[in-house]
């Protein structure tokens, strides 16, 4: 197989390159040659691909079997390359993003649920809208693409830093915040997990779009923690706070407390969702266990990765961890 991967320095597009390796195919990763060294063994194309003519010349003369493209921001650089790519790649997978659904999907729900307006040709707006719009410009050159929708993406080389401050809050040790009821589910994907099912789907021939999240249950806020806990040392202690507290006290979900989300309200459906075209179509689930000590072993060999401008800071900050651990004390 050769694949060519749109970025592949960080994250998700890291993932597929090392599990695409490890299968033996010719992997070619284009970018624009800042953000990070490629694996040994990946043919480097550079050029930045907001640019339509940098990005023709890159690839002018070259084919591919398929084209793994996790953009994030405006639509219609996926529109560009997209298009540029027909007949010349035979297979195109996209990253999209569980977010590219309107709001109100209940518990259960699935690819069904109609996702926001977008338009393949907008520029960045949000991330939700810039998702869908990827898919769409993915689509219209590509009619069969691929397309995936994970939901919480945790693992090895994650850049966005959810996991990696519990990881690095637990290395403290002490008493830590540890938000909610126990056993609320956390559903999430392992990116190494992500990468073995695109590049299975692809060797497949696969098509159409798919739900990538582990299924409702699989881990929850307890085993997520607890497994984050273990990995670092045993130096940290849970302190469960409820959730009543924990937002009365003006605690951020999602960014201040990673990975977490209260539950009803507007948040009912967000961590139980419907997996089960995930798991037909091959999506396999490692243990919370693998994922906290795989990450952790990434940050302690390579540190903790430099802030990206294109997201939020993750983290409770000290003072509202103080006050909440005074609250249950």
């Amino acid at each position: 197989m050769r694949l060519l991967v749109l970025g592949g320095t960080r994250f998700v597009g890291r993932s597929v390159i090392l599990d695409a390796l490890a299968r033996g195919w010719d992997v070619t990763a284009l970018n624009r040659g800042i953000t990070g060294a490629l694996p040994d063994g990946v043919h480097a194309l550079t050029a930045d691909r907001t640019d339509d003519a940098q990005l023709a010349d890159a690839l002018r003369g070259k084919e591919f079997d398929a084209v793994f493209d996790p953009w994030a921001q405006a639509p219609r650089v996926v529109r560009a390359s997209a298009r540029l790519l027909t007949g010349r790649v035979g297979q195109y997978a996209y990253c999209s993003s569980i977010s590219a659904y309107e709001e109100g999907r209940p518990v259960g729900g699935n690819e069904d649920w109609p996702a926001v307006e977008a338009s393949p040709d907008a520029e960045a707006t949000a991330y939700q809208h810039d998702k869908r719009g990827g898919e769409l410009a993915a689509l219209e050159s590509f009619p069969d693409a691929l397309v995936g929708r994970p939901g919480l993406i945790l693992g090895p080389y994650e850049d966005i830093g959810r996991l990696p401050w519990w990881l690095g809050r637990a290395a403290r040790g002490g008493r830590m915040v540890a938000p909610g009821r126990p056993d609320r589910p956390v559903q999430y994907v392992d990116a190494r997990d992500l990468a073995t099912w695109f590049n299975d789907s692809l060797a497949a021939g696969a098509s159409g779009i798919t739900d990538l999240v582990d299924p409702s249950g699989h881990t929850t806020t307890r085993s997520l923690l607890e497994a984050v806990v273990t990995a670092t040392g045993d130096r940290a202690e849970l302190v469960w706070v409820d959730q009543e507290t924990v937002l009365a006290s003006g605690a951020e979900p999602w960014t201040q407390l990673p990975c977490w989300v209260p539950e009803g309200g507007e948040f009912e459906g967000f961590m139980e969702s419907d997996t089960s075209k995930a798991i037909a179509t091959g999506l396999v689930s490692r243990d919370v266990a693998d994922t906290a000590a795989a990450t952790w072993e990434w940050l302690q060999r390579d540190g903790f990765p430099v802030q990206r401008p294109d997201r939020p800071v993750h983290g409770l900050p000290e003072t509202l961890e103080t006050a909440l651990l005074a609250s249950v004390s």
